[in-house]
């Protein structure tokens, strides 16, 4: 299987209050940063065969040094991002669009990833994308353990309670078959249509399209806020001691 991936990667932060724009994706966990360990995850799946990246413009040239000197060679390209997130990622579309046409093979799936994921692990980066290839999309998502309602009338007053059985707390990788995601983006972009992930916008453009789900555990958290470091640190722990067991 020949799978693409894209990596967002632009995030500076502001939620984790660091100082002087810092990258969030070079926090430091578990002796390295958040970006190697997503670079490391895919660098070590299977079906990956391509890694493009976008991320801050001051941010390129310690990427690609962290690449290069740790051996991640499937890193393909890693570019500047765009103003929002789905720019960012339309950026990366556009050069996998040009080695596509040069090339004339087109992957099986592409899958997009929020760098500040960092403890996907690279057995399940394989089964999205071999999902993704059969179904045309799947995203991995958890079981919301909290219960859920609206806001009601005033933002300081409950509404609904939403049925808990039929929610799901959406991640990534989402992997979607190449033809459809690049079409959704190209269109979004044409429209000036923007969405929370890249399954919205799957949703919008391509209605028959189901998206199958791939129900994850919860250690495949965004780091967003000060709390998820030591949260972090804790689950990279348990994950060592699982791979150690087996």
């Amino acid at each position: 299987m020949k799978t693409v991936a894209i990596i967002a990667a632009s995030g500076v932060g502001k939620r984790m209050k660091l100082d002087g724009g810092m990258s969030k994706q070079m926090i430091e966990i578990g002796g390295h940063t958040v970006i190697w360990h997503t670079m490391k995850a895919f660098q070590d799946a299977e079906s990956v065969e391509a890694v493009y990246i976008a991320t801050k413009a001051d941010s390129i040239e310690p990427f690609e040094k962290l690449a290069r000197e740790n051996g991640f060679t499937k890193i393909r390209s890693i570019i500047e991002g765009g103003e929002e997130r789905q720019d960012s990622i339309y950026n990366c579309m556009k050069l996998i669009e040009k080695e596509i046409e040069t090339s004339s093979v087109m992957p099986d799936a592409i899958l997009v990833h929020d760098g500040a994921r960092p403890f996907i692990q690279p057995e399940e980066i394989d089964e999205i994308a071999r999902r993704s290839a059969e179904h045309g999309a799947c995203v991995p998502a958890t079981k919301p353990k909290d219960t859920i309602k609206f806001i009601g009338r005033t933002p300081d007053v409950f509404g609904e309670t939403l049925d808990r059985s039929r929610l799901l707390q959406v991640q990534t990788p989402q992997g979607f078959a190449p033809e459809k995601l690049l079409e959704a983006h190209r269109k979004a972009a044409s429209d000036g249509l923007y969405a929370t992930d890249d399954a919205a916008l799957v949703e919008r453009y391509f209605p028959e399209q189901e998206i199958q789900v791939y129900e994850m555990g919860y250690h495949n958290i965004k780091i967003t806020t000060p709390e998820d470091v030591p949260v972090g640190e804790a689950i990279l722990a348990g994950l060592k001691a699982k791979k150690q067991a087996n």
